[in-house]
Order: C-alpha cells, then sequence, then structure tokens
C-alpha cells in the first residue's frame, strides 16, 4: 500500500523527512478522498488534489471547521443517516457550552450499528470475533448478533426498562458487553460499564450517582493465566445498588447465578424481530467517567447523535475503515476506546474483542491476537509499543502481519522511538496513527489521515470538524510553540451535561473556565506549520522552569529509554516560598540499582536530548509508579500531596491502580516540612 521512507540525519528542522507516506495510487480510493469529492460537487468543499494530498487535507479540514453545520450535514448524508424525523436545522447553537445540533431529528445508534446485518450476503459473516488467553478467535455472525440485541431489548423492555433509564455493565471486553450495550440503545436506555477489575468502591462511586435499573454482570474473569472471582464484589454492588430492578448473569467462569439474578442465555434466546426505540438527536447513549482522581469522578453524558456522527467521522474517514475490516483495539470496557471499538460496526467492519491481559504468555500476546484474527486496523497503547520495544519483541519477523495496514496508538504520547520501532520491527510500510482525544468527547482531536505523511513524534494532523488550536494564556493563538489545547468550535460528542450537574457548573468549571466559551482540554500541543500536532502532556502537571514550559511526556520518552528505568514520574512542584521543586521518580528494571553512576547517566541523558532544564533537582526511587485505573500516570494528585494536601483531598485512592503507593509521597511531603 506504501512507499515507506526513513528518518534522515541531515533533512532540516523545519521540514524532516517523513517516516512513512501513502501510495499515492491508494489516494483516489480512500474514503477521505470519496467524501471529498462528493462533497466538492454537491456542498461547495474544496476538491481534492491528488498531486498535494496535504494541502488537499488542509484545505478540507479548513472548509470542515469554517462551514460546521454544511460538513456535518454533509457527512450525515453521504453515510446515508437514517433520521425517521428529519432535523430542523444542523446547529442551532453554536456557543459552549451548550450547542444544539440536529434539533428535532430522531435516530438509534443500534439501528445504525446493526443496518450490515440486513444484507443476505453478509448475515454469516463475523460482525464480532472474540479472543481470550487461548488466543482462538470465536466468529459471532452479524445475524447472531442482530437476533440477541433483539431479544435483549425486548426482555429489558418486559423489565421495564424505558427510555432514559439507565442500564450498567461490570463486563470485561467480550460479546456479551456489546449485545448489552446495542440492545440498552435499541430501547433509549442509557450505558454505562466498569471492567471487573474494578473494585466494588470504585464502581459504585460511578453507578451510584446515575442510579442504574439493571445490572450485567460477570462471575468472574480471567487475566494471566489466571481466574479472578468477582462473586464477593457482585453481592456488593447489589447491595449498594438499591435501585436495581433486575441483575443479569454472565457466567464466564461457568459458576451458577445467584439468587434472584437471570440468566444470560435466557434473556438472549428469543426469536423476535428488532425494535428501536426513535430518539431526539441529543438523547443519551451512555455516561462515561473521567478518571476520578479527585473526588468523585465526573459522570460524562453523550449523545446517540453525537457519538454516531463523531464515531462515523472518525472511523470511516480518519481510520479509512468498512465492510471487509477487522477492527482490534486492545481495551477494557473501562476505558472510552471500548466504546469506540464497538462503534467499528457502524462501519461494517469485523470487531475483534480481546479479554485477557495484554502480555500474556508473553509481551507479544497481542500481536499473536492481530494475526490470529486478520486484524486490519489495530490499536493499542504507547505503554505497550515501548513494553515490546524494552522486551526485544520483533513481531514483524516472527507473525504474519501482512494483513495490517495501520498500527493506532493512544492513552499517552507515543515517544519518537516507539514510531521507530513499529517502522523496524512490524513493517517499514505501516501507517503508524498517534491519535489523541479524551473521554470527555468519546473521539480524537488529532490523528490518523490516511492520505497523509507520518513524521516521527507527531499526530498526522487535526482531525476534521475539530477546529483545533494551540494557544498561550492570553488566548492568542500559537504556531511551532507550545500552548494550551483548545476547541474553539463545538463537536458534536461533547457531553451534552454532566449527570448530577443540575445547573451545568461543574461541566462549565470543567472546561470553560480558563477561556470562556472555548473548550480547554488540559493538554499541551504544537501546531506546527505542516499542519502536523505534537502532544506534550497534561498541562495541569506541566513542569514550568524559569517562565520554559515543558512537557513530562518528553522526559518520559527520554529517560525510559535507559535499559535500568521501567518507568518514571516527574513533578513540577511550586513551593509556598516561591521555589521550585522537581524531582524525577524512577521505578527501577529488575536488578537496576540507583547508584551515582546510574542518577548521572539519567542526568546526561536528559541534558544531551532535552535540555539543562530538563534536568531533575532530584532522583528518587520508588517502588512502583501510581496509574488511574484507566493507565495514566498519577501526576496531578501525586504533586498536590507533595504540596501537603491531605491524602483525602488530593486523590480517590479507589480511582488508583494500587493506593497504597501514595503513602510514599505523603510520607515524603511530612519529612519535606
Amino acid at each position: 500500500m506504501t512507499a515507506a521512507h526513513s528518518d534522515s540525519s541531515t533533512s532540516h528542522p523545519s521540514a524532516p523527512e517523513a517516516l512513512w507516506r501513502p501510495d499515492p495510487a491508494g489516494f483516489p480510493t480512500a474514503r477521505l478522498t470519496r467524501f471529498q469529492s462528493w462533497a466538492a460537487q454537491h456542498h461547495g468543499a474544496p476538491q481534492p488534489d491528488p498531486d498535494d494530498p496535504v494541502a488537499s487535507y488542509a484545505a478540507l479540514h479548513s472548509w470542515s471547521t469554517a462551514h460546521l453545520a454544511t460538513f456535518w450535514s454533509a457527512f450525515a448524508d453521504w453515510c446515508d443517516v437514517r433520521f425517521s424525523t428529519p432535523y430542523e436545522t444542523v446547529l442551532a447553537d453554536a456557543t459552549m457550552p451548550g450547542a444544539q445540533w440536529f434539533p428535532g431529528a430522531t435516530l438509534n445508534y443500534a439501528e445504525h450499528a446493526l443496518r450490515h446485518a440486513e444484507d443476505p450476503a453478509r448475515a454469516d459473516e463475523p460482525a464480532l470475533l472474540h479472543v481470550d488467553e487461548t488466543h482462538e478467535p470465536v466468529p459471532l455472525s452479524w445475524r447472531e448478533l442482530r437476533a440477541q440485541v433483539a431479544s435483549l431489548a425486548h426482555e429489558l423492555r418486559r423489565l421495564g426498562v424505558r427510555p432514559g433509564d439507565r442500564v450498567s455493565g461490570y463486563l470485561p471486553n467480550i460479546p456479551q458487553a456489546a449485545v448489552a450495550l446495542l440492545a440498552t440503545a435499541a430501547v433509549g436506555g442509557v450505558w454505562t460499564s466498569c471492567a471487573p477489575d474494578f473494585g466494588a468502591r470504585s464502581v459504585l462511586d460511578r453507578f451510584q450517582q446515575v442510579e442504574p435499573t439493571v445490572l450485567f454482570t460477570v462471575d468472574g474473569y480471567r487475566y494471566g493465566g489466571k481466574e479472578h472471582d468477582r462473586r464477593e464484589t457482585v453481592a456488593e454492588l447489589r447491595a449498594e445498588l438499591p435501585t436495581l430492578r433486575a441483575v443479569v448473569h454472565v457466567p464466564l467462569l461457568e459458576t451458577p447465578a445467584p439468587e434472584g439474578a437471570l440468566e444470560w442465555a435466557e434473556l438472549t434466546s428469543l426469536d423476535v424481530e428488532p425494535e428501536f426505540e426513535q430518539v431526539l438527536f441529543e438523547h443519551p447513549l451512555w455516561v462515561l467517567y473521567s478518571s476520578g482522581t479527585t473526588g468523585l469522578p465526573k459522570a460524562i453524558v453523550q449523545s446517540q447523535g453525537g457519538i454516531l456522527l463523531e464515531h462515523l467521522k472518525q472511523l470511516t474517514l480518519h481510520n479509512d475503515m468498512g465492510a471487509g475490516d477487522r477492527f482490534f483495539w486492545f481495551t477494557s470496557t473501562g476505558w472510552m476506546m471500548w466504546n469506540l471499538l464497538v462503534s467499528g460496526l457502524l462501519t461494517g467492519a469485523t470487531v475483534v474483542t480481546y479479554d485477557g491481559s495484554p502480555g500474556y504468555p508473553d509481551t507479544a500476546a497481542q500481536w499473536r491476537v492481530v494475526e490470529r484474527t486478520g486484524t486490519t486496523i489495530y490499536g493499542t497503547s504507547a505503554a505497550y509499543v515501548m513494553a515490546c520495544r524494552k522486551a526485544g519483541a520483533h513481531p514483524g519477523r516472527d507473525l504474519d502481519l501482512s494483513k495490517v495496514k495501520c498500527v493506532a496508538t493512544t492513552g499517552s504520547p507515543l515517544p519518537p522511538d516507539g514510531f521507530r520501532w513499529i517502522h523496524d520491527e512490524v513493517s517499514p510500510d505501516m501507517w503508524i496513527a498517534s491519535v489523541s482525544g479524551g473521554t470527555d468527547v468519546c473521539s480524537c482531536f488529532a490523528g490518523a489521515v490516511p492520505t497523509l505523511p507520518v513524521y516521527t513524534g507527531e499526530l498526522q494532523a487535526p482531525s476534521l470538524a475539530v477546529d483545533l488550536a494551540a494557544w498561550d494564556p492570553h488566548g492568542t493563538p500559537l504556531l511551532d510553540e507550545v500552548g494550551e489545547l483548545v476547541v474553539t468550535r463545538p463537536m458534536p460528542s461533547m457531553p451534552v451535561r454532566f449527570w448530577n450537574d443540575p445547573d451545568g457548573s461543574r461541566y462549565h468549571d470543567s472546561y470553560f473556565d480558563v477561556y470562556p466559551g472555548i473548550w480547554r482540554h488540559g493538554d499541551w500541543i504544537t501546531l506546527t506549520s505542516r499542519n502536523t500536532v505534537v502532544i506534550h502532556g497534561r498541562s495541569d502537571s506541566t513542569l514550568n522552569r524559569q517562565g520554559v514550559r515543558m512537557g513530562s511526556a518528553d522526559i518520559y520518552e527520554a529517560v525510559e529509554r535507559l535499559p535500568e528505568i521501567r518507568e518514571s514520574l516527574v513533578l513540577g512542584v511550586e513551593q509556598p516560598d516561591g521555589g521550585y521543586w522537581m524531582p524525577l521518580f524512577v521505578h527501577l528494571a529488575d536488578g537496576a540499582v540507583l547508584d551515582e553512576v546510574l542518577r548521572d547517566s539519567i542526568k546526561q541523558t536528559l541534558r544531551k536530548n532535552l535540555s539543562p532544564r530538563h534536568v531533575p533537582d532530584e532522583i528518587i526511587e520508588i517502588p512502583a509508579v501510581p496509574h488511574t485505573l484507566t493507565g495514566k500516570r498519577l501526576e496531578v494528585p501525586v504533586k498536590r500531596l507533595l504540596q501537603g494536601t491531605a491524602m483525602e483531598k488530593a486523590v480517590n485512592p479507589g480511582s488508583v491502580d494500587n493506593a497504597e503507593l501514595l503513602d510514599f509521597y505523603a510520607q515524603l511531603a511530612r519529612d519535606r516540612t
């Protein structure tokens, strides 16, 4: 598909050599190009230019942000979105927060996810391919998926679930979770889920906010070659969720249903036709949750219509996905990428669900799933790519990955070494799509574009209809400089509200308190003059030494190249006396010792690869780095602990993968006073 290029050490820094370029022969057939040609003919979009794909995309992006209503109307038409009631206008109010999209229109997300089952030629093809730690794919056909959703939706209605009622899942990434989501959407219910590795308190912090009427739950799960029984946790959830009318038992470990619970098999075996409740465009589809590092997690409500359009755009145009593709993203049901994964069904692709450890029986496990399932579009975390690099994995040499056309990463910025590793060890002819978005919009602000080159360490471009900018503290746009990631015009998938936020104050304060009417996401980014994007890390934990702002991701990328460093955590801590303390915490690899030789090596690495300002004030060994339950380093809460904030105010322990690790930082703060 592609012609690959390696980085050139002699190229000018403002015009680096591309790591990868798409094959020009693929430009006319890319779905992005086909949409642009159609939109140019019918809606005044700029014509695609095969001789200059970079300028062609830049022109389309400019048009999409300048003419939001026209773009989204055109795209909905091109995708044949089924509005059962037509919309009055596309964007009645463009202010943020509170933009009103497609008022009056009705539709159903699940109907669109299942419409490929209506094609007799595809009905027996796999809609889902499920893989566990045996790595043996098990298919669920479009016909079977449609039948199970129809039956379960019928039973949910019989249980009294009505539009707007919440339905919750304590489930791993298994086909039953996708079926339950789609059945909930079919009846107009509001889905919400947590992965079963979440403890009871973390789940209750989420589910108690939304008061679910039905709970789908497993008896346990398998991870790392072991079974993990969750029946006691399920009993606690049932006791602490008084709004439940029904509990549905999914016997993943083949245990009998607890007393009073309904059996999954009985609810999904009826022979009925599906019924799809036609709901308003802004009707809630699901509730996602912020990390919940301080206080209760934010309960983020996103709409049926907004998610439908945004995910169709992201997957169809940006990932170039459609019927014939197989889409695998390693994720859990507690992360927004699971929701995006299920939305692969909207495009007609086969969705690969994987329930198990990312590194069992060894680090290359995910690549074997890719091979066994014939995955064409594979998504994972930057951390997994770097773990494969450190482990010396050679997936391109050892496995048949010839069907893969795109490797995508998110969760944290993919370091330049990660780009090079995929290029060298997976394929030099691989489209590498580092993407960045957020749970808050359940989509991407920037990332994959099938017609653009890939530059090491950079995201290919801002996404269509995302008016992305980097701003300084005064709201001045920056080019080729680090600034706050802002979105200056609304996106359909932005939250319609937060749950239990009646006056909208928490929603407003989360994104709009710094720049009124402008979405501030909380990341540092650089928009380059080549229209690429570099993500530098969270702006609310960004280092600021002598007035120079630095992203933590740059330090992680440099330090973690050292074989002695397993993982690191760097913080910039403002001191009461006006001073600034920048410690670097390091989790050492087995057998490594933090002696003066290693300390000097770390400092020299940072000084040489970044700058003297990046050298920490102190290097401190730690037993491990604390993370949120979705795998992000716990920078801001740890910073608050080091500033003397009490534990109960600095962090919600239930949101942390290992809360005991926090005691170290609390004690360190006490020792320093």
